[in-house]
């Protein structure tokens, strides 16, 4: 699944190669970008939410709502922090959705499949306060340290996502500030709860660390906070049934 991701941001690489080669890049986004790192440190098990209309393990999930009205929801139901996923061939997402979505004044992450150089400054012309970065999709610490560090140059702050002891030893060499652990094997598209369970053991309290995937209920999010986790990253279950406020509130409890 990873390679078919890849192969899907084909055709968006070679329009911002064009854009470069044209000096046509869009402008840097000159508004605030609220921190996603001090929104996940307050107290409790901070939620990040979701907008997620698709995905390739579910299909479609909830087309019929907009960007803004979920943004409206999530931030009326107690979200900290928006995710926003901008992947189109499988996810049915848009990288334009964040501006639409940044009128609640909730920090934006944006949830993509990101690996080239051009992806950052495209993702820095939006108001998002973060973007994802996925230890997978790189072979070695250095280009994913070269990409967290043009982040951080623009501004922003990238969430480095990992599955496993490996993924995590080369999120640290990279540099990463904010561990997302996947509880999805993104080549299998399987989820286990028990893996944020096992990784957190090796966390560092300098770190800030989001739980992600499997988590649809109470208990789920009891279990999480349990953990120490700092923030769960929810979608399906939240966007399912339309109406992601009141799901929300009840998954808080």
């Amino acid at each position: 699944m990873l390679e078919r991701f890849r192969t899907a941001k084909a055709d968006e690489i070679r329009m911002l190669e064009d854009l470069a080669s044209r000096n046509a890049l869009p402008a840097p986004f000159t508004g605030v970008r609220p921190s996603l790192g001090q929104a996940l440190k307050q107290a409790g098990l901070a939620a990040i939410c979701e907008y997620k209309r698709a995905s390739p393990s579910k299909g479609d999930i909830e087309l019929a709502l907009s960007p803004e009205e979920v943004a409206r929801q999530y931030a009326q139901g107690g979200a900290a922090a928006l995710s926003v996923l901008t992947e189109d061939v499988y996810f049915k997402g848009d990288i334009t959705f964040l501006e639409r979505m940044a009128f609640t004044g909730l920090p934006l992450l944006r949830k993509d499949f990101l690996f080239h150089p051009l992806q950052i400054v495209q993702t820095a012309a939006t108001p998002a306060s973060a973007l994802l970065l996925i230890v997978r999709m790189f072979e070695s610490a250095a280009p994913l340290r070269a990409l967290l560090d043009m982040t951080h140059e623009y501004g922003m702050e990238a969430v480095v996502e990992v599955f496993d002891e490996r993924d995590l030893d080369m999120a640290r060499e990279a540099g990463a500030r904010i561990i997302q652990v996947n509880n999805r094997n993104l080549e299998t598209l399987q989820t286990d709860l028990a893996i944020c369970g096992r990784l957190v053991h090796q966390r560092s309290y300098a770190e800030v660390w989001i739980a992600a995937s499997g988590i649809s209920t109470p208990e789920h999010r009891r279990h999480v906070a349990s953990l120490g986790y700092d923030a769960m990253l929810v979608g399906t279950a939240l966007m399912r049934g339309g109406e992601p406020c009141k799901a929300l509130q009840a998954l808080l409890g």
